[in-house]
């Protein structure tokens, strides 16, 4: 199986309601579970996970493939233009996965124009089942938050940026 018919057999997956599918062809087994987390909350695509395992040398793999037409890509919308003065940047400290608030039924911890102080709480990063409240290291005002909720970050990545 090669990386285009797994890339194709996620989109799938990812336009249907199924919550997991395994597929064994062959010696290959690839297994797609979508991320359910804050669901029902939310309308918002959710990140998959893809876990694939396979042999060394796996034989050639008759798969039907998909029309390129059907498959729709998401379009990315240009968000307005924050201007880059005296901004600073609230990076995660770890890899994991951003949320806004403690809880689904919690409000954010911060919004777009809230001041902030340093050591205030802005968000919670989950790494291996530890929810982590992440603590602002600079004060002054959120001007925009560059992640969406329930997405993964990794290590540095840019979550707010902060007006001076």
């Amino acid at each position: 199986m090669n990386f285009k018919e797994i890339s194709d057999l996620i989109r799938l997956v990812d336009k249907s309601n199924l919550a997991e599918v395994e597929v064994k062809v062959e010696g290959v087994q690839i297994k797609i579970r979508q991320n359910k987390y804050y669901a029902s909350l939310s309308s918002q695509n959710l990140p998959m996970q893809t876990v694939v395992s396979a042999p060394m040398a796996a034989p050639p793999v008759s798969v039907p493939q998909v029309k390129e037409e059907s498959i729709s890509t998401p379009q990315v919308v240009a968000a307005p233009a924050v201007p880059t003065t005296n901004l600073l940047e609230i990076k995660s400290p770890m890899v994991g996965t951003f949320y806004r608030s403690s809880g689904p039924d919690k409000p954010s911890f911060v919004q777009v124009g809230d001041s902030i102080q340093a050591g205030s709480p802005v968000c919670i990063i989950e790494a291996m089942k530890l929810f982590n409240e992440i603590e602002s290291e600079v004060s002054g005002k959120i001007v925009k938050v560059m992640v969406e909720d329930a997405t993964p970050v990794e290590y540095d990545q840019v979550l707010f940026l902060v007006e001076a």
